[in-house]
C-alpha cells in the first residue's frame, strides 16, 4: 500500500434516496410511486430476492391497504419533516458532499401535470438552501428506483416511449428550479439493474405482458431510458454549462471461480450486461456485442429516427457507481456454495470473509474496479454508494460500538488511495451509503442499517425516530478532517 493521499477538494460524504428516507408519501401534493405499493415481507437473508416479486395482485392489494399495513417507503425515516436536523448532523460530520435524489412524484404530481406541485418545489428549494448553508454540495440522481406509479397504472412503464418526453420534461424542471443550488447530477440509478429488478427501475410488471417476451420488454424500455438520459444531459449542458451530468452503475464485480479457462469465459460474459448499458451512456452508441445479442434472439428495438443522434449528443461527464462486494462465477455452479448479494447471487468465494447479510467484504475489489472504470472510460470517476449494512446494538447507557463499520471504511479508503496514487485513477468523490439509517433497498428492512446515524425506528414503523450518533460517526468525521489521510482508529 502507498502513502495514504488524496486529491485537494476531494468530495467526502454520503448518500441516500429519496424513497427510502423522506417518508411522507401522500403529504403535499405528492403523487404515488411504485415503491409507496412495495410490501415488507418477512424473508431470510438467503431469500431477499423475493422482496423483488411483485405482481398486479401485489399492487391491487397496495392502493386499498390500510394504515396498519406495512409499506416502509411511506415512511422512510421521517426526513421530510427532519432534513434540518439531518443535514446539521451531516454537516457535523464533515460532509463535502451529499447524494440525495428528487422524487419525480413529488415535484409531479402527475406526470402529465402541464405545472409542477409547487409544495414539492418549496421542499426541495429548502432543502438545498440548507446544504448552501452549511457549505455541503449536493449531487443529485434525478431518478432513483421510484417511477411514478401512473406510469405504471396509465402506460406500460418504461416499456412505453411516453416516458421519454415526461421525464425530459421533469428533469428540464429540476434543472430550471435547483440549478442555482446543484452542479452536479445523475440521471438513473444502477440504470444497468432493469434485468434485476424491473418493478423498481422500469415500473414494469411481468404478469402486464403476454404477448411480448418480457427480456424484450426490458430491453426496449432501457432503449427509452438510454434516450431519455441522453436528452437530459444534452439540456443539462444548454442550461446548466457549469454543472457535470454523470450516469450510475452498479459496479458488481466478479472473479472467475477457478483458473479454467471455461470459468473466466463465464465470468467475462457475466459482465458485459452490468456494462452494456454505460458504454452507451458513455461512448454515445449501442456496443456491438449488445447488438449482436439482440440480433441472436431476433428481437428488433424500436427506435424513431433521431435517436441515434440523440445517443451521440447526449454523452455524460463522468462514471458514478455503486460497489459493495464482490463474487465469483463458475460455468458450472452445480455443487458449489452460493453466496447472496447486491440484488445478485454468485459462487462464494473462500478467501474474503462475508458480512451478516452474506455480502462478501472485499476492499481490494474496489481498487480493481476502479482500474477497470478507468481503463474503460478514460473519463472522472464517483463512487457514489458504498457501504455495510449490519445489525447495530445500542448499549445500555444509548452508544453504537460498530467496529465493523470502521473497519469496513477504513480498508475502502485504503483500496481508494491505491487506486488513485498506485493506479493513476480520475477519482473526485466518495459518498458512503446511508450516511443515516435507512429503509434498506434489498431487504426492506430497517434491522440492516448502514448509517454512520442511528435512528430509532424497527422494520414496522415503531420507535422515537431520534438520531444518535454511532462511534463511525466520530471515525469518518476524522477520515474527512484529514482528508483521507487519518485512519488510525482512536475510539
Amino acid at each position: 500500500m502507498s502513502e495514504l493521499k488524496f486529491p485537494e477538494g476531494f468530495l467526502w460524504g454520503g448518500a441516500t434516496a429519496a424513497n427510502q428516507i423522506e417518508g411522507a408519501w401522500n403529504e403535499d401534493g405528492k403523487g404515488m410511486t411504485i415503491q409507496d405499493c412495495l410490501p415488507f415481507r418477512e424473508v431470510g437473508h438467503d431469500d431477499f430476492t423475493k422482496q423483488f416479486e411483485f405482481t398486479s395482485k401485489d399492487l391491487e392489494e397496495a392502493l386499498v391497504a390500510g394504515p396498519e399495513a406495512n409499506y416502509p417507503k411511506r415512511r422512510g425515516i421521517d426526513h421530510y419533516h427532519r432534513y434540518k436536523e439531518d443535514i446539521a448532523l451531516f454537516a457535523e460530520l464533515g460532509m463535502k458532499v451529499y447524494r440525495l435524489s428528487i422524487s419525480w412524484s413529488r415535484i409531479y404530481t402527475h406526470p402529465e401535470d402541464a405545472e409542477p406541485n409547487q409544495a414539492g418545489i418549496d421542499f426541495y428549494l429548502d432543502l438545498f438552501k440548507e446544504l448552501k448553508k452549511h457549505n455541503i454540495e449536493p449531487l443529485v440522481t434525478i431518478s432513483h428506483y421510484d417511477p411514478p406509479l401512473a406510469l405504471t397504472q396509465e402506460y406500460q412503464g418504461w416499456y412505453s416511449r411516453e416516458c421519454v418526453d415526461l421525464f425530459v420534461k421533469y428533469a428540464k424542471t429540476c434543472f430550471e428550479y435547483f440549478g442555482d443550488y446543484v452542479k452536479y447530477w445523475v440521471t438513473f440509478n444502477e440504470v444497468d439493474a432493469m434485468e434485476r429488478h424491473p418493478v423498481t427501475s422500469g415500473g414494469l410488471i411481468e404478469d402486464r405482458f403476454t404477448d411480448i417476451p418480457f427480456d424484450l420488454v426490458i430491453y426496449q424500455a432501457m432503449h427509452h431510458q438510454m434516450i431519455a438520459s441522453a436528452k437530459a444531459v444534452k439540456l443539462c449542458h444548454e442550461m446548466l454549462p457549469d454543472a457535470k451530468i454523470g450516469c450510475m452503475m452498479t459496479k458488481l464485480a466478479f472473479y472467475a471461480y477457478t483458473c479454467k479457462p471455461e470459468d473466466n469465459l463465464a465470468t467475462q460474459q457475466r459482465m458485459r450486461p452490468i456494462y452494456r448499458y454505460v458504454d452507451i451512456q458513455v461512448f454515445g452508441e449501442y456496443p456491438k456485442y449488445l447488438l449482436n445479442e439482440l440480433s441472436k434472439k431476433g428481437y428488433t428495438i424500436q427506435m424513431e429516427a433521431d435517436d441515434e443522434a440523440v445517443l451521440k449528443e447526449g454523452k455524460v461527464d463522468f462514471v458514478s457507481f455503486s460497489y459493495y462486494m464482490t463474487s465469483t462465477m463458475a460455468a458450472d455452479i452445480e455443487g458449489l456454495e452460493m453466496a447472496p448479494g447486491n440484488t445478485v447471487n454468485g459462487v462464494k468465494n473462500p478467501y474474503i470473509p462475508s458480512s451478516e447479510w452474506g455480502w462478501q467484504i472485499d476492499p481490494i475489489g474496489l481498487r480493481i474496479s476502479l482500474v477497470e472504470l478507468h481503463d474503460r472510460y478514460r473519463i472522472p470517476l464517483f463512487i457514489v454508494e458504498n457501504g455495510l449494512g449490519a445489525r447495530d446494538t445500542v448499549t445500555e447507557d444509548g452508544k453504537i460500538h460498530d467496529s465493523y463499520r470502521i473497519d469496513y471504511l477504513k480498508e475502502h479508503v485504503k483500496a481508494m488511495s491505491d487506486a488513485i496514487n498506485e493506479d493513476g485513477v480520475e477519482l473526485f468523490g466518495y459518498t458512503w451509503w446511508g450516511c443515516i439509517d435507512l429503509i434498506s433497498e434489498s431487504t426492506r428492512e430497517m434491522t440492516k442499517r448502514y448509517g454512520f446515524i442511528y435512528v430509532d425506528a424497527d422494520n414496522y414503523g415503531n420507535g422515537t425516530y431520534n438520531r444518535t450518533r454511532k462511534d463511525s460517526f466520530y471515525y469518518y468525521q476524522q477520515v474527512i478532517a484529514s482528508n483521507g489521510t487519518d485512519l488510525e482508529v482512536k475510539l
